[in-house]
Order: structure tokens, then C-alpha cells, then sequence
């Protein structure tokens, strides 16, 4: 774009503008003119012609969070300036010319509900009237926020853009005729010109970003978000951008804006809304978000309302009300806890709870008792499907570049030149996934088998914070982006407690999971071997021998579990002294290195069979 906009009218080649009502069927549009004249706040004034046609019906929320033109639509139907029309029954029309604040409140006046007059206001072609304004990007509304609670100690939302429709940004060093539009090639060399030493050069750069949004980014139509005094306040901005000369320099970059008439509690804000609002920045674009910034206020019988008078879908679906679909983890089935051959559907009904409270989990035990079976088959469960799963290794050598990003050498396809790159690990590629449009309702899971063999403190990073911070965000490493864990990411560990023992992770670590247990010692998995046995048809002599295994060994964390004898191989002829020996006896081995005892004649299948009165090691099989 260049800096004056693309292909820009000036004012006296503003065509008539023409707003189609919704339902209107054979209706005629309503028509009008973008004026010259500016308002006191800065916004051109816009008239509607008479003959322009009205909603007759107003949406119960129009008062309450447009109040001006709502004041102004009441006042001109008390005068007489809009009255039941004669040409269209069951309409209103415009006895006269009226002259509003801005195009969206003319657009909000005749159709008796919220809208957005640079969008909706077009020329007989269709034509938006946003793409006539000078120096104006072109696409879609976004919806920013803009920090004025303490400039250099100065709370300007209360003080100035509030009482007088405006909002601002701080350059007090900057050139005068930098204006709407300009480039960001521009103000590179501005600011490292203006502002010299006085600033680093991360500063700088800051600067740069934040001017560029404010000047040139953002656009009449705009939705504007601002904090002060625990509230949060949303407008719509309703002009171009100017260069004042205040004596100050807090406020000498301004723009106009249509306030709503009250702020919101901070507290009562969705969790998505409290993650971006702590990225720490003048400046911050919220059109991720800005769903819910327009659902703020209004119940959902009002945005249904308001969705009618969109004239969108039947049902009556707007992006706030699907931004408010609730998240939800399914409740497990008996079908589920049978497939998984648990003992009680309570257990499972526990462990979804406990996922929807924390978050994070940690399914810990001995080798062999299904932890990472387990937590893949619950995590598919509860979120609907493998697709939304992603399952990932620690190992000694992992690290934060590998677990969320960092920079990686990649080859380039068209050169097979090798550079490094920003790469996005298996987190960061989750996150994004989870926290799109039309995802953010839906669980998703981040499986990490052996958590506790990799340095958790240098492969978590600023992500520690998060975990148990989750509506807040923090600044990324390499990317520098602004990011939060989504609430629909859901994380699942499994740790191996033969491997390493519990007790050597880290305080932190145990404040931001809850560690659940399967252990041979306890159901679902001391039971598990014979129920599987049953289900299949086997003898259940196999459960016998794990059982008097497990009394012999007498550290709890070196049991072993059933997972080694959960096959049908296992229950071949040779197939259970096959598995003994290669599988379990090696790992007790392992666990008695060093000690003069011998291993077969205490963990060996012959001991064990004689201990139970059984004729031979496979006997269950035969």
C-alpha cells in the first residue's frame, strides 16, 4: 500500500451512498452522503437523505450499548424526522435530511441495532464507503487496544477519551506532517532520526510497530479496546488519524472513536480476552479475539437477536455466540471404561474431572502398567478423535527448541540451500491448532511419554509459568510473539518411576500436574491381567504368577505390570517362558545389579510355579 491508500476519491468525488436494511425485501435502500464537516472529536459527519427507509423494530440492547444514536433515533422519531412510512406499511422513513456523528451511527439509527456504517454504507457498484478514505488498508475490520491509563502517570481514558471521543498515542519527538498512511519504510527512518539516542533499539523497533498500527493499520470501522480503572472500555473508530501539537506530546497522535456507554469489569472478561490484553505493548491487534469482544454485554437471546438482524444463518448464529460455544470433555461411557477393561466407570468419571480442573495430569508407575496406552486412549476419547492428539518422547537430549521452537536448519526445496529457520515444535503447533477459529471449543490433548527423563526446567522454558498461569501470556524466546496456552489444550505425562524416581521432580513440576498412580498394587491395573484373560478366554494362571512375582519384589517401583502378558503371544505354547525370560527377568536384573542373589531361582517361572502348586511354567498356555 502506498502512503495516501490505494486509488483514494477525494471529497468531491464522494459518490451517494446506499445502506440495504435487512429483510427489507421490496424495501428501497436507504441513501446518503459523507459530508465535509467534522464533528467535534474528528469524524466526518454523515447525512441521510430523506425518503430513506427505517427498521421499524429496535434490538433490546440497542439503547444500552449504542446509546447516542439510539438517543438520536428517539429524538428524531419524537420531531417527526422519522415517521411510519405511507410507501412501505410496517416501515419508517425520513421525513428530511439528518445529519449524524459518523456513518455508522446513520447505519445504526435506521436499522435500529449496532452496526458498522464504513462496511455497510456502499455505492450503487458495492463499493464500501471505508474504500474512499485516504490512506485506509484495505480488508476486513480488526479490533485493537490501545493502553491510555498511565501515560507518563496520566490516566487519558478518563481524562480525554472518554469525555471527548477520541483515543491517542504518545510521540512526543515526532516530526510534525507524518499522517494517515504512512509506510513503514518511512517511519523506520523516522523514528531512528527523531527520536536518536533516547531510545534503544528494541525501543525502537516497538515504536515503529505500534506507530505504524496506530497511523496506518487501523482503519474508520475499526474496533478500539482500552483499560482503566479495573473496566474495560470498547469503542469503534470513526475517523482518520491527525498530528496535533500538544504541549505535552501524550496525546499528539489521535483518532476519533464511538465509545460505548459503560466498560466491562476486568474479572468477568472471557479468559481468551485476559490472555491478550498481558501482552506488554501500547499497541495490540485483538482481532484474534474480537468475537468475543462483540458478544461482551449482551445475552444470548441479544445476539441472537442481533444475528436475525444481520440476516445471517436461520438459526441465528453470530461469530460472538460461536465463539461462546462452551468447551466440554465428554463424560466416559461404560462402552469406554469395557474397552479399557477398568474396574469402576468412576475411576475414568475421576480422571476427566481431574483433567477439567487442572489441566495437566501425570500417570505415573512402574514399567508395563499402560500408562502411555492409557493416556493415548483417553486423550483420543476425550477429544473426539487421534487427529487432535499429539504424542510426544522426553529423552536426556530434548530441549525447549525441540518442544515448542527454535531456530533449525532447514533446506530450501528450490536451491537446497540449508539455513536455519524458526521451526515450530510439536507444542506451538498444538496451541496453534487449538486455539483457532472454530476450534477453541474443542479439547485437545499433548501426550509427553516419559516426562521425567529429559531437564524439565530447560525444556519447558517461560512455559512453566503458563501452566499454572493459563490466562496469562508471556513473550516467546525466539519468535517474540505474545503467546498463552489455549484452555482447550489439555497435557497428559506419563513417568516411569523405575526409570526415575518421583521424588526428583522438581516442586514446581508438582504444583502444575496431578500425579495419578497405576501400580500393580492398585486397580484399574492390579486386576487388569485377569480380566483381560477372562475377556480373551485364557486360564488365568498368568495373573497368579504376576501376582506371586510382585509379592517377591520389594520395592513398589520395580513391580512389574501387566502389559508384558496383555498379548496373545505370551499364551502360546512357549510363548509365557519366552516373555519371562526376555522381557522380565532382564529387567529385575537391571534393578538387582551388583547384589549376590540369584535372579532365576527367586523371579524364575519354575520358583514361582512351585510356590503355587503349578505343574509347569506353561501350564496356563497348554
Amino acid at each position: 500500500m502506498s502512503e495516501t491508500g490505494d486509488g483514494p476519491r477525494s471529497p468531491d468525488e464522494m459518490p451517494e451512498f446506499l445502506l440495504r436494511l435487512p429483510n427489507g425485501g421490496e424495501v428501497d435502500r436507504a441513501r446518503g452522503v459523507l459530508m465535509d464537516e467534522v464533528g467535534t472529536n474528528g469524524s466526518r459527519k454523515f447525512r441521510i437523505l430523506a425518503g430513506s427507509p427505517a427498521r421499524d423494530a429496535e434490538t433490546p440492547a440497542f439503547s444500552q450499548h449504542q446509546p447516542r444514536p439510539a438517543a438520536v433515533r428517539g429524538m428524531a422519531k419524537k420531531t417527526g424526522v422519522l415517521r411510519p412510512s405511507t410507501r412501505w406499511p410496517g416501515w419508517l422513513e425520513m421525513a428530511q435530511d439528518l445529519d449524524c456523528d459518523s456513518p455508522s451511527q446513520a447505519a445504526s439509527l435506521l436499522v435500529g441495532s449496532s452496526r458498522n456504517g464504513w462496511t455497510d454504507w456502499k455505492t450503487e457498484a458495492g463499493v464500501p464507503l471505508s474504500d474512499f478514505m485516504e490512506g485506509v488498508w484495505a480488508g476486513p475490520a480488526r479490533a485493537w487496544l490501545v493502553r491510555g491509563n498511565n501515560v507518563s502517570g496520566t490516566d487519558l481514558v478518563q481524562r480525554m477519551w472518554l469525555p471527548e471521543g477520541r483515543v491517542s498515542l504518545a510521540a512526543p519527538r515526532m516530526r510534525q506532517g507524518i499522517g494517515q498512511g504512512v509506510s513503514k519504510e518511512r517511519l523506520r527512518r523516522v523514528v531512528e532520526e527523531d527520536w536518536g539516542t533516547t531510545a534503544t533499539y528494541n525501543q525502537k523497533l516497538e515504536l515503529v510497530e505500534e506507530l505504524h498500527a496506530f497511523l496506518s493499520r487501523m482503519k474508520p470501522g475499526d474496533t478500539v479496546c482500552t483499560l482503566s480503572g479495573g473496566r474495560f472500555y470498547v469503542g469503534q473508530i470513526s475517523g482518520a488519524a491527525e498530528q496535533t501539537a500538544s504541549d505535552s506530546g501524550l496525546s499528539n497522535l489521535r483518532r476519533p472513536v464511538e465509545w460505548q456507554g459503560t466498560g466491562h469489569p476486568y474479572d468477568v472478561l472471557p479468559e481468551e480476552i485476559q490472555q491478550r490484553l498481558n501482552a506488554q505493548y501500547d499497541v495490540v491487534d485483538l482481532t484474534a479475539v474480537q468475537a468475543h469482544i462483540d458478544g461482551l454485554g449482551l445475552s444470548d437471546e441479544e445476539l441472537v437477536d442481533e444475528a436475525e438482524v444481520a440476516e445471517r444463518d436461520p438459526g441465528g448464529t453470530t461469530p460472538a455466540l460461536a465463539a461462546r460455544r462452551e468447551l466440554e470433555l465428554p463424560v466416559p461411557e461404560q462402552s469406554f471404561a469395557d474397552a479399557l477393561l477398568v474396574h469402576e466407570l468412576e475411576w475414568l468419571h475421576g480422571i476427566r474431572d481431574l483433567l477439567w480442573d487442572e489441566r495437566q495430569i501425570i500417570l505415573y508407575g512402574p514399567p508395563g502398567t499402560g500408562k502411555t496406552y492409557t493416556a493415548l486412549k483417553l486423550a483420543e476419547y476425550l477429544a473426539g478423535g487421534a487427529e487432535r492428539v499429539k504424542l510426544v518422547q522426553f529423552h536426556p537430549s530434548y530441549a525447549y527448541e525441540d518442544f515448542f521452537e527454535g531456530f533449525r536448519p532447514r533446506e530450501d526445496p528450490d536451491t537446497g540451500d540449508v539455513a536455519f529457520r524458526l521451526t515450530a515444535g510439536p507444542l506451538r503447533e498444538l496451541a496453534d491448532l487449538a486455539s483457532r477459529e472454530g476450534n477453541r471449543h474443542i479439547p485437545h490433548f499433548l501426550v509427553i511419554d516419559e516426562i521425567n527423563r529429559a531437564n524439565l526446567a530447560k525444556v519447558f522454558g517461560e512455559l512453566y509459568f503458563l501452566l499454572e498461569y493459563r490466562k496469562k501470556s508471556v513473550r516467546l524466546t525466539y519468535s517474540g510473539d505474545d503467546f498463552a496456552l489455549p484452555r482447550n489444550l489439555f497435557v497428559i505425562g506419563t513417568m516411569n518411576t523405575a526409570d526415575r524416581s518421583i521424588a526428583l521432580v522438581d516442586a514446581a513440576m508438582r504444583r502444575r500436574f496431578a500425579f495419578v498412580e497405576l501400580s500393580p498394587r492398585t486397580e484399574p491395573t492390579s486386576g487388569l491381567l485377569r480380566r483381560w484373560l477372562d475377556r480373551e478366554g485364557y486360564d488365568g494362571r498368568a495373573a497368579d504368577l504376576l501376582e506371586a512375582l510382585n509379592s517377591r519384589i520389594e520395592d513398589p517401583d520395580f513391580h512389574i505390570g501387566p502389559s508384558y502378558l496383555l498379548k496373545p503371544s505370551a499364551h502360546r505354547k512357549g510363548g509365557l517362558e519366552r516373555t519371562w525370560r526376555t522381557k522380565i527377568l532382564p529387567l529385575l536384573a537391571e534393578h538387582h545389579y551388583g547384589e549376590s542373589f540369584d535372579i532365576e531361582k527367586r523371579y524364575g517361572l519354575d520358583a514361582l510355579s512351585r510356590s503355587l502348586g503349578d505343574s509347569g511354567p506353561d501350564a496356563a498356555a497348554s
